[in-house]
This record gives structure tokens, C-alpha cells and sequence, in this order.
């Protein structure tokens, strides 16, 4: 278990104390894009005249969203049923197709065995040869199209480049039994064979890898982390600690998943918005969690709880728009400085 995990309140928010490393959450990377304030930090001078105001404020931030999701889910409906038809008269293939490959600039696909080193990855707008890669797995209800934005926010954030593993939408229904089988390690996820192919091959070469898991792409990547481990004991003979040793190699971030476990070994950062239903109800829980010794963010994981968002939960769940702006550089974010 994370020590951050075992040590936190059940009664008192974290989020509500201050540190010494607060004000650094004040002065974003210079990499790091500006971000419009979420409707909670616009509706602040509401709040102070009342908690009514406040609310108002919030309930107008959540509904601005929704023009956004509408559209959202109509390119999902296209990539899943209308291209599902359409293929079958020869037309453009489903998102499905796309399941567990590599997706790269301009949302080019290449197979699962491709090398990430040889995907033209997305880079930042104002770099176009940054000295990092991430490697990037999306969540649920995201066509190749809505991944490819992510990696985009995603590396102007970051300064990275960002190599996607596409995590394949099929629809809200068939998207949510995926992440039940996720959790319960069954079934085949195309997603999770090329990440633990991937990260077992780049740690046997000796590279470094630093991943990103977004949703359900946090259960995909714990899942693959586990294979990876199991892999190392079986078919390198390693023991329990030459498995950590070898996985500490592996740089790990997740934003808003939908893991409640992970394995020790990799150097971890997990970022939870206490406004966010996906890791509060179904991953490392907020704040106040009463079944906070049931979760393990990993040995020696950094897990960062904040609250933001407005009254709009699928708001308050978005990568590109809340949750990169709270991110800080992956070392700073080690030292618990945000």
C-alpha cells in the first residue's frame, strides 16, 4: 500500500491543508498551456456572496459542457454503429479495428508489434523535438480521433512526445463489461496484450518507459503492469524483488483510473479529483474513503487528491480540460509537490 493511502484521514480532507509546496501548484511548467478556470474557481466570488450563488455558478459551468459531450457522443455513435454498417458494404472500418494499436500523428494507426520508437508520435505545438516520450492508453467511449486530441493536450502539457495504445470504444454498454472483465483479469483486452507485450520487451532491453493511463486506460495499464510481473517470475525465473527492481524501470501516471490495485515495483504518480465519480467510486477513492485498506496505489506511490469541476460529473472527469491542469512534472509530482 502507498503510505499516502495508509496515512490519510477518513474524516478530514487532504485537500484542505495547506503545505509548503502549495504555492508551486500556483506556477504552472513554462511548457504547460493556460487553461480556462473550471467553474468551480469562477464561481469563487459567487461563493463568498452565499452558497446559493455558488451553485447557480457551478450548474451554468456543467451545463456550457454539454454541447461538448453531445458532440462526444455523436462521433462515438459514427465510430461504433455507423462505421459497423458501412463496413459491411466496404466502407471505413469500425473503431474496434483500431483495438490495441499504436496511434501516432494525425492519428495514423500501426500494429500492436510495431516498436514505439518507430511511431511518429504527437508532439508539443511548440516543440517539435522534445527529448521525452510518453506512451499513452485512452479510456472508454474514445474513437481514434478523441484519442489523438488527448495526446495532443497531453504532450503540450507535458512537453513529451506521446505515443498512444488504442483502447477501442464499442459503445457505452459493451465499453463498461470491458472494464468489469478488466477488473476481474479475464477475457482478452487487445488493449492490454500490446501495452504488457510492449513494456515487457522495452524492460528486457534494458530502456526506460514512462506510460500514461487515462480511465479505464488506468485499469488497462494496471492489468498489463500485473501481466509484466507475472511474466518476469515465470519466464525470467525472477524473484519477488528482482521483479520490483526490474519494474522500477517504469515511470507510471494515471489520471482520474478506474484501478483500485497496482503492483509494486514502478515509480507511480495517481491523480484523483474528489469531484470525479470514476477514481472516487471505482479506483484509489477520494479524500474520505472508507474502503481506502481495501486499494493499493503501489509501493511508495505518490497519489494526489484535489477537488475541482463543476456540477457536471462528466466534466469533472475530462483529461484534456481539468485534470492536466493540475499535473506538475513527473519528478516534482514524486516529491509530493503540487
Amino acid at each position: 500500500m502507498s503510505t499516502i493511502d495508509r496515512t490519510r484521514s477518513l474524516a478530514v480532507p487532504a485537500s484542505t491543508a495547506k503545505t509548503a509546496a502549495e504555492p508551486l501548484a500556483k506556477k504552472p511548467a513554462p511548457h504547460q498551456p493556460a487553461f480556462q478556470k473550471s467553474s468551480f474557481e469562477q464561481a469563487a466570488p459567487a461563493r463568498k456572496n452565499g452558497l446559493l450563488g455558488g451553485l447557480i455558478d457551478a450548474a451554468v459551468g456543467g451545463i456550457k459542457d454539454i454541447p461538448r459531450f453531445v458532440e462526444m457522443g455523436a462521433n462515438v455513435f459514427n465510430a461504433t454503429t455507423v462505421k459497423e454498417i458501412t463496413s459491411l458494404f466496404g466502407g471505413a472500418k469500425p473503431d474496434r479495428a483500431q483495438d490495441g494499436m499504436f496511434v501516432g500523428a494525425g492519428g495514423k494507426t500501426l500494429p500492436a508489434t510495431t516498436k514505439p520508437g518507430d511511431v511518429p508520435g504527437v508532439t508539443p505545438k511548440n516543440n517539435p523535438n522534445p527529448d521525452k516520450t510518453l506512451l499513452y492508453v485512452n479510456g472508454i467511449m474514445t474513437p481514434t480521433a478523441g484519442q489523438l486530441g488527448e495526446m495532443q493536450a497531453l504532450a503540450d502539457s507535458s512537453g513529451a512526445k506521446v505515443v498512444g495504445i488504442h483502447n477501442a470504444t464499442e459503445g457505452l454498454v459493451k465499453d463498461l463489461a470491458q472494464c468489469v472483465t478488466d477488473k476481474l483479469d479475464k477475457g482478452k483486452n487487445p488493449a492490454v496484450d500490446t501495452l504488457a507485450d510492449t513494456l515487457y520487451s522495452e524492460l528486457k532491453a534494458g530502456r526506460d518507459v514512462h506510460l500514461v493511463g487515462y480511465s479505464q486506460g488506468g485499469l488497462v495499464t494496471a492489468r498489463a503492469l500485473n501481466d509484466v510481473a507475472k511474466r518476469l517470475r515465470v519466464e525470467d525465473g525472477l524473484s519477488p524483488a528482482q521483479v520490483e527492481a526490474k519494474l522500477s524501470h517504469l515511470q507510471v501516471e494515471t489520471f482520474g483510473a478506474a484501478s483500485t490495485k497496482y503492483p509494486d515495483g514502478p515509480k507511480y504518480v495517481h491523480y484523483v479529483n474528489n469531484a470525479d465519480p470514476v477514481p472516487t467510486l471505482t479506483g484509489l477513492g477520494g479524500d474520505v474513503d472508507p474502503l481506502a485498506f481495501l486499494k493499493d496505489a503501489g509501493k511508495g506511490a505518490v497519489v494526489h487528491r484535489f477537488t475541482d469541476g463543476n456540477l457536471n460529473p462528466l466534466s469533472n472527469h475530462m483529461l484534456d480540460t481539468l485534470y492536466l491542469k493540475h499535473r506538475v512534472d513527473f519528478d516534482q509530482a514524486r516529491q509530493n509537490q503540487f
